[in-house]
């Protein structure tokens, strides 16, 4: 099942206040490049009646059903990056070049 971290959670909250959106449900998306590769895509939406709901860390969450076998298994976290800025991230074992993040 796709989860959300409660970093992510706690920014996906914000963006929503900054955003009027408060209330709506976060679409996630998922496109296969040509290398295999996967390039995700979120934004704030009103569910259709043939998506997906999840709730996961207080978001609701939706998605084409069709998206199932790209996100399953997948996570979305806010982390900080070596140069101190901030931004989502998709660990994603279905993603055929994801590299799991390496644990001090």
């Amino acid at each position: 099942m796709f989860t959300i971290t409660p970093a992510a959670a706690k920014q996906i909250k914000i963006a929503a206040e900054q955003g009027g959106t408060e209330g709506m449900a976060l679409r996630m998306a998922v496109r296969e490049n040509k290398d295999g590769s996967f390039s995700y895509h979120m934004g704030f939406d009103e569910p259709a009646d043939t998506d997906k709901r999840i709730q996961t860390e207080g978001v609701e969450v939706i998605m084409d059903p069709s998206f199932d076998k790209y996100l399953d298994e997948c996570v979305l976290d806010f982390v900080e990056l070596d140069d101190g800025s901030w931004q989502f991230v998709f660990l994603n074992p279905a993603d055929p070049h994801y590299v799991p993040p390496k644990v001090n």
